[in-house]
């Protein structure tokens, strides 16, 4: 057998931290698949480099509903770590990419907070319903505070190595967290018992948070456009004393909207929802800022 030089050996390591120096930013990072623009958000703030981010829908997408491509079953399969919202929102799709993927962690955020509207019968001729509630749990920056905390402590069980950032970084993200949840909960005083119309039960938990007062849900079905005779009864109901506006998610079709608003003499607005909603909203911080711009435009 061949000996090998102390100079071979100093060659060798010298080479091979050469080639790990040259190993692109996070080239051995925790790959992960989000569901939802605003878990990718959440991801980079608690991981930064130490996460490569997979997102699976858009704000343009209704999250409900998305068909599962080739492109994410590929992005599946190399996932270390799936978060998504859960309490169904993804039934449709979700399980079937999990089915053609490999063998991921799973981090459910709904599973970490409480839900909303959570139905005591479930009857599936009402409509697209949730059996586990209402799961746009993310309008809520309460929640936000108590999945980051969760999902950074999955983060440190499946890389230990790099435990001490993913603390670090949870810490200051919840320190600025804080802070802003006092100024938008200040901010949110002149908004309480501001009454909206909803096209879909997406604004729940804002609203829970707000107190804004949704009169009205354009839906009658969760998840089932309403027909015209369901608009002209909602007409109806709401002509004698309209609500101030009629709010409607960026992926959800305008056209009940406006046709509402156009009868009733009232905006029709568009709530960003999610991350990258409009062009302002390029973060979580950025996604209830300008909520709650939107909204004080509209107060009493």
């Amino acid at each position: 057998m061949a000996r090998i030089s102390f100079e071979d050996c100093r060659m060798r390591s010298l080479l091979l931290s050469i080639t790990i120096l040259l190993l692109p930013v996070g080239a051995n990072a925790l790959e992960v698949f989000a569901c939802e623009p605003e878990w990718a958000s959440l991801v980079s703030e608690l991981a930064g480099d130490a996460a490569n981010v997979t997102v699976a829908t858009t704000a343009f997408q209704d999250p409900h509903r998305l068909q599962a491509k080739p492109s994410l079953i590929a992005a599946i399969r190399k996932a270390d770590l799936v978060i998504c919202t859960g309490a169904d929102l993804e039934i449709g799709w979700l399980p079937l990419l999990l089915r053609r993927g490999g063998n991921p962690e799973i981090f459910m955020a709904s599973d970490h907070v409480r839900r909303l509207e959570v139905p005591k019968v479930i009857n599936r001729s009402q409509g697209d319903i949730h059996p586990q509630g209402n799961p746009h749990v993310h309008l809520d920056p309460r929640n936000i505070r108590r999945i980051a905390a969760a999902l950074a402590e999955q983060l440190v069980e499946m890389d230990g190595k790099n435990a001490a950032d993913y603390n670090t970084r949870l810490a200051d993200f919840q320190e600025r967290w804080s802070d802003a949840l006092s100024t938008w909960e200040e901010r949110a005083l002149a908004l309480a018992g501001l009454e909206v119309a909803s096209h879909h039960r997406s604004f729940s938990y804002l609203a829970n948070w707000l107190g804004l007062d949704i009169v009205a849900t354009i839906e009658s079905k969760p998840g089932i456009p309403p027909s015209g005779a369901q608009l002209a009864s909602l007409l109806e109901q709401l002509s004698e004393k309209p609500p101030v506006v009629v709010v409607r998610t960026p992926y959800e079709n305008e056209r009940p909207s406006l046709w509402l608003t156009e009868r009733l003499s009232v905006p029709a607005i568009k709530l960003p929802y999610t991350i990258s909603g409009n062009d302002a909203v390029t973060d979580l911080f950025t996604l209830f800022d300008e909520t709650l711009r939107i909204l004080e435009e509209y107060r009493p």
